[in-house]
């Protein structure tokens, strides 16, 4: 187990990495924020569902869901279809124009990244995805062991 300094550094350079998100929603498209690129991106990895479980996924309340899908059905990149199972409730499904849109912020991404880590060695470049991916993982076996620990 690492000393209680090395997870208050990783804590500070955590808090730091707002300065990764600003240089990538910099390279996003203005017709396209962060709250409208999830919504694709969640779609194209889901696949069709409903506004609740959109909210869900994005872990934000409806209000917020339906300003962001509002945004992207508004630019064609998402519909809203009745849902077969109840027709009062409408199913959300990225459009081909949101697979292109998606493809398009994937580009601007990647050309990002290639820019700004063009330095790096390869090796490097591997090891912080895989160890963002553990991160990433850690977190959600944490918040799975306290919905158990919660029931």
């Amino acid at each position: 187990m690492a000393e209680r300094s090395q997870y208050e550094d990783l804590a500070r350079q955590l808090s730091a990495i707002g300065a990764v998100k600003r240089g990538l929603a910099r390279a996003m498209p203005v017709e396209c924020p962060g709250g409208s690129a999830a919504v694709l991106s969640l779609l194209a990895h889901h696949g069709d569902m409903r506004m609740s479980r959109l909210a869900e996924l994005l872990a934000v309340d409806m209000s917020v869901t339906s300003r962001h899908v509002t945004h992207v059905v508004d630019r064609g990149w998402v519909e809203r279809l009745p849902d077969p199972d109840d027709r009062r409730s409408r199913i959300i499904r990225l459009t081909r124009a949101g697979e292109e849109m998606l493809d398009d912020l994937g580009q601007r991404t990647t050309d990002m990244f290639a820019r700004t880590l063009g330095d790096w060695s390869d090796e490097d470049v591997s090891t912080l995805t895989a160890l963002l991916a553990r991160l990433r993982e850690s977190f959600g076996d944490c918040r799975s062991q306290t919905v158990r620990s919660a029931t």
